[in-house]
């Protein structure tokens, strides 16, 4: 099955930051490298004019996640710190719409749509098809996948450029299978026509 972007499709690349890759304090192990097939996107996308959000956890320093205050992961993507920032390797366009995520002490998200703008700004833009790719296929990835879904989006989930935690050796496969149960349609960028 091939499949061509057109007006109302938009990218969507979830958590794509340095404390999530290798190096950094909560590293998703690979994560770097689905950057390449990334920028390939990204490339496409931009090609034809077509929107490209980029999420971002973007914690205050106590926040509720983090071991320290009870929550489960180390201290991650703290907001303003270079953890939290993007990969310089990530090649975003200017016109890029970041969405900030997890921006309280108390609160917890890993969806994209989670307590955000982002369904308003999907809406605003018309957008009616989502391909989503990013970091971690088995929490934010999956999370924004199902709030997708939830929203009446068409979602792909890029199978290419999304890289799992794998706490379990399967978690990152039954989180894909668990997409597309929901109705998430698996692609890669072979399957995207020029």
């Amino acid at each position: 099955m091939k499949y061509r972007l057109i007006s109302g499709d938009a990218l969507i690349i979830v958590d794509l930051q340095n404390d999530f890759l290798p190096g950094g304090s909560l590293p998703v192990s690979g994560g770097n490298t689905i950057i390449p097939t990334l920028n390939r996107y990204i490339a496409d996308f931009h090609a034809h004019r077509l929107p490209i959000v980029a999420s971002r956890d973007w914690h205050p320093e106590n926040h509720c996640s983090f071991e320290a205050s009870g929550g489960r992961w180390p201290a991650h993507c703290i907001a303003k710190t270079n953890g939290a920032a993007f990969p310089a390797a990530l090649e975003l366009p200017a016109y890029t719409k970041i969405i900030s995520k997890a921006t309280t002490q108390a609160r917890d998200a890993y969806s994209a749509f989670s307590e955000t703008q982002l369904n308003e700004l999907l809406r605003s833009l018309n957008v009616k098809r989502l391909f989503v790719g990013g970091l971690a296929t088995e929490y934010c990835v999956l999370n924004t996948v199902e709030d997708a879904i939830r929203f009446h989006y068409v979602t792909f989930i890029l199978e290419d450029a999304a890289c799992a935690i794998n706490h379990q050796p399967d978690d990152g496969r039954d989180a894909l299978l668990a997409m597309k149960r929901l109705g998430a349609i698996p692609i890669d960028r072979k399957m995207l026509e020029p």
